[in-house]
């Protein structure tokens, strides 16, 4: 059946087998979605967001142009968007606080006061204790109720472990944050006998044993005193092989002739001291410093007892231990009965540790 005629004045159907492009889907039309972005970002940042996301689907959604061509109009459109966008607000609440405390005051209200409004103050890191000088157990103690995860080293040069922690003294400390945030501090510590290192990890700095030759057995234990370590042990000693020293506290005024360690030797907390003393009566032996104990003091009758303080000389039997005679004589000064008992060997002990 022949299609009807068109009636006068309309116009003509388009041709058999053309198809209209819709305007936007154009590619000018593409541009201007793009263009509109910005524009409308202006306005509205909600409305610029929308005109993006319409804009990206136009320029992928059934585009004929080429891939970089899109690419580059997408980063276009969204470098527009970015371009127009407001700055984020900063927070400025005590700000805010301070300048209504402000307008407070000087409108009278409410809040007004005589004194001006305190400003708020920032926030500082808490002050770490100082630990130094505390021994071990109690620093670490203190510290973790300090809230701290406490750690431990050997200060010195050695390798040493930490054993005693009571025995051990806290020179350097170290506080940090883990990566959990916590607050941690780490104690570098010597044996409590030992000064300190001038820095974490160095040797001790033992101190050298002063020059006591001629100071009396009083002076020098004051002198060793004043060294800050104290030995292991210190022994008094006769420097006359045939002397004996007196009871404790009656040597206080005998006279050092030699000592061990010598002159600028270091003197440890494991330093065993010795001094070789000799009587006020007596002038130190002449090799002291070279062999302690070998000389010997006049002793005319040959019962131990030095010439100085013996009593009786010339008695073999009778000393200043025995005035009355040597346990087991029959009371004579006879040859025969000190030699029978031994009279030399009453002196054999010099020591004060005998």
């Amino acid at each position: 059946m022949p299609s009807p005629a068109p009636a006068p004045g309309s116009p003509p159907p388009p041709p058999a087998g053309t198809v209209r492009t819709l305007w936007w889907r154009t590619g000018w039309a593409r541009v201007g979605f793009v263009l509109a972005v910005p524009v409308l970002g202006v306005l509205n940042a909600f409305l610029g967001f929308l005109m993006l996301v319409l804009a990206l689907v136009l320029l992928w959604w059934g585009n004929v142009w080429r891939k970089r061509w899109k690419a580059t109009a997408t980063v276009a459109a969204v470098i527009l968007f970015g371009a127009i966008l407001p700055p984020a607000p900063r927070d400025r609440t005590s700000d805010t606080v301070a300048e209504a405390d402000e307008k407070a005051l000087n409108a009278g209200g409410p809040g007004a006061s005589s004194a001006p409004a305190p400003r708020t103050k920032p926030k500082v890191a808490p002050k770490v204790p100082d630990y130094r000088g505390m021994r071990l157990d109690e620093a670490r103690k203190k510290a973790q109720a300090d809230g701290f995860t406490v750690g431990d080293h050997n200060a010195s040069d050695q390798d040493d472990a930490i054993w005693m922690r009571s025995d051990w003294t806290v020179c350097f400390q170290r506080a940090g944050t883990s990566s959990s945030s916590s607050r941690t501090i780490d104690f570098g510590a010597v044996p409590t006998a030992a000064p300190c290192p001038e820095r974490d990890g160095e040797a001790i700095p033992w101190p050298p044993m002063p020059d006591l030759v001629g100071a009396t057995w009083k002076a020098a234990q004051k002198k060793l005193v004043a060294l800050g370590v104290r030995p292991a042990r210190t022994n008094a000693d006769t420097a006359y092989a045939n002397d004996r020293l007196p009871d404790e506290g009656e040597y206080d005024k005998w006279q050092v002739c030699t000592h061990d360690p010598a002159r600028k030797e270091p003197v440890t907390d494991s330093t065993w001291v010795t001094l070789w003393l000799s009587a006020p009566d007596n002038d130190c032996p002449a090799g002291a410093g070279r062999d302690n104990g070998s000389a010997e003091l006049p002793d005319r009758d040959d019962d131990g007892d030095p010439d100085y303080h013996d009593p009786f000389p010339g008695d073999r039997n009778r000393n200043s231990t025995f005035p009355d005679g040597l346990s087991g004589s029959s009371g004579g000064s006879s040859e025969s009965s000190s030699g029978s008992s031994g009279g030399g060997g009453w002196g054999g002990c010099r020591s004060r540790w005998c």
